[in-house]
């Protein structure tokens, strides 16, 4: 498979640099994390190079000069060299209907590279309607084993949201996130997941077929798509369903987990408001994510407007979009990135509702016939 039309040289680089292929143990050198990624983009930068150089010349002679204790010149040309090893992991997720987003292509994100910086993942692999990461919307968290009470409350949210045009964006983990994400299936709405594990088989389950066909969901990953559970990419994935949204509702916090420790950092980082559910379980930790910043909800639920719940947000779209763009995202080249939303619109949105869904063929890639 040659990928050389489906990608741009930038993307090309950008994977080859920052993505597994393979599980993790069977990499002969280990891709670059986000941090190693900004370093190296930057100095590119400033020699007036760009990652797709590194394709076309000898990248030995373009990295003359490049010096980081961590991020050897050799680690960067052995990485360059898994050409092959892309071309295949490639055309076995494309097959499955994956794409590619690079933080230098304009269907990227901008709420991530606005708010995390050289934080944000350089890649996102993903399924389904692209045009919908740029939807904002209520971010639903909670923890995997909460109460029947809770779950209730969280379907009832997940359906009020679609009733509302606003976009619900979870983690797709068991419990309060499958829940909210489901109850906005079942209603016809809008729902972005975050994936922390298992991308690939995410993308044909029946749980989330019907979304994905009539383009009202999007599942995406940071990790490798076939990456199994690994509670270190649970635990960093928080961050993105947080910013990808416009406001925050923890259902249910346990007092250590994901569910907290990604609550206590949005508080910490101010990316957006927080609000708390007034859960029945006393072993919560739902009154601490209040005393530390976060917002009750009101007290009659059953008035409970979705849309209100994002006005705290005081800085509109168009003030956050107003930020630099990718170090490369002058040379992205959207035509030759799979599964490009065809003619789908990626400008800024209202705040937290919902993109217009495009009519016709789902945003799945199609494949070549053998």
């Amino acid at each position: 498979m040659n990928v050389s039309g489906l990608l741009s040289k930038t993307a090309q680089a950008t994977l080859l640099l920052t993505c597994y292929f393979s599980k993790a143990n069977s990499e002969n050198a280990k891709p670059l994390t986000n941090a190693e990624w900004g370093r190296f983009a930057l100095w590119l930068k400033e020699k007036s190079t760009t990652p797709a150089d590194l394709l076309g010349a000898d990248p030995k002679t373009l990295l003359h000069g490049w010096y980081d204790v961590r991020i050897s010149t050799e680690r960067i040309i052995e990485l360059l060299n898994r050409g092959h090893s892309l071309a295949l992991a490639m055309e076995k997720w494309q097959r499955a209907g994956l794409w590619v987003v690079t933080r230098s292509d304009p269907e990227y994100p901008w709420r991530l590279k606005q708010r995390l910086k050289t934080d944000s993942p350089p890649v996102l692999f993903g399924c389904g309607n692209k045009a919908l990461l740029n939807s904002g919307g209520l971010a639903v968290v909670g923890s995997r084993n909460s109460n029947d009470a809770d779950l209730n409350f969280t379907d009832e949210v997940g359906i009020k949201a679609a009733e509302e045009n606003v976009a619900i964006v979870s983690g797709a983990a068991r419990g309060v996130d499958e829940t909210a994400m489901l109850g906005a299936i079942r209603q016809g709405g809008i729902v972005i997941g975050v994936m922390a594990d298992s991308l690939l088989k995410a993308a044909t389950s029946a749980k989330w077929r019907k979304g994905l066909m009539n383009n009202h969901v999007v599942l995406v990953s940071p990790f490798y798509p076939e990456a199994g559970f690994y509670a270190g990419n649970a635990m960093a994935r928080n961050k993105y369903i947080y910013c990808l949204a416009d406001s925050a509702l923890v259902i249910h916090s346990g007092r250590k987990g994901g569910t907290i420790s990604g609550a206590e950092e949005n508080l910490k980082k101010g990316w957006v408001p927080l609000w708390v559910n007034p859960t029945t379980d006393i072993d919560s930790a739902n009154a601490d994510l209040v005393s530390k910043g976060g917002h009750w909800l009101p007290s009659d639920s059953n008035d409970l407007s979705i849309e209100n719940l994002l006005k705290n947000n005081d800085r509109s779209p168009m003030q956050l979009k107003a930020e630099p763009q990718d170090l490369f995202s002058e040379l992205s080249h959207p035509e030759l990135t799979i599964g490009s939303a065809e003619k789908s619109s990626t400008q800024p949105l209202e705040k937290g509702r919902i993109a217009t869904i495009n009519e016709g063929t789902p945003n799945l890639i199609t494949t070549e016939k053998n």
